[in-house]
């Protein structure tokens, strides 16, 4: 695996190895890397694609300092997991090196409707850093492919419009047009907790409970022909808080285009997605219907 640190020199080097005729699939992390990260490194290397993963904890995505200061870092094991993965290159920026004329001086785009619901109204201002860092990584690395994990589906929904918007006013040397999105199952643990950077931050007895919104997932998933979706949606609000985790919300939604449902539609294709907070721990997971 080779290890980049400026995105002048990967640029380089990929723009060489597409002149070969290598295909590049990219796989954009923020590090603390875990079973989901490498299923997407396995899942570009499956498709034969040149594979380049990159590793930056990006400031300007986190509406809370505290939560950015807390986030975990492991460059060092994340190497390891990568070489075991047989990834092939690695992207690791500083901020300056991401954000070379200041954060102000980076594109920012409007992702309307998405980014006012869920995560949006829950962490304002997160999703325009989630579009800023990936439009600036999309730029530098300029791949075919784009992996990305199903547990963030409405940041898959951001980065589909991000490559809409970036395609429709591309870059001089860059047409996202021609990037395939590629939205990856969930990866879970055996009590369905969906696998997490931040599960590290989990104290052993929040960890025992932590699985049960999984449970919530599967009971909603399960009374879709036999309940109105208030109806679960109470019963999985109660059973949380009786857990002493807090539910941040809980929804269901086209899974289209994230239009909020106010009861199941078995009309249209839906996803249900949940929040919520263990102690300090913040925890998102989602399930298609």
């Amino acid at each position: 695996m080779i290890i980049f640190r400026k995105g002048s020199e990967i640029k380089k080097y990929l723009a060489d190895k597409r002149e070969s005729g290598f295909q590049v699939g990219f796989i954009p992390t923020m590090g603390a890397l875990h079973d989901g990260h490498i299923s997407l490194v396995r899942q570009a290397k499956a498709q034969q694609k040149l594979t380049v993963c990159s590793i930056f904890l990006n400031p300007t995505q986190f509406n809370n300092p505290s939560d950015l200061v807390n986030y975990p870092r492991s460059n060092d094991a994340d190497i390891e997991l990568l070489l075991a993965a047989d990834c092939d290159v690695l992207f690791l920026p500083d901020t300056a090196e991401v954000y070379p004329d200041g954060f102000d001086k980076v594109r920012s785009y409007d992702f309307g409707y998405l980014e006012t619901i869920l995560e949006g109204a829950m962490r304002p201002g997160h999703f325009r850093g989630v579009g800023q860092v990936v439009g600036r990584l999309l730029e530098i690395i300029q791949p075919g492919d784009l992996y990305m994990g199903q547990k963030d589906y409405q940041q898959c929904k951001i980065i589909a419009e991000l490559l809409n918007i970036m395609s429709v006013s591309p870059d001089e040397s860059f047409n996202a047009s021609n990037v395939n999105l590629h939205i990856c199952p969930t990866v879970r643990e055996p009590d369905g907790l969906a696998m997490s950077s931040r599960n590290r931050r989990l104290t052993e007895s929040q960890r025992k409970i932590a699985g049960c919104l999984y449970q919530c997932l599967v009971s909603i998933q399960a009374k879709k022909d036999i309940a109105r979706f208030e109806t679960v949606k109470k019963e999985c609000i109660e059973l949380l808080a009786d857990k002493g985790i807090t539910a941040e919300y809980i929804a269901l939604a086209d899974a289209h285009d994230l239009r909020l449902l106010d009861n199941y539609d078995t009309e249209v294709p839906m996803v249900t997605l949940i929040a919520a907070k263990i102690g300090e721990i913040r925890l998102i997971d989602n399930m298609f219907m």
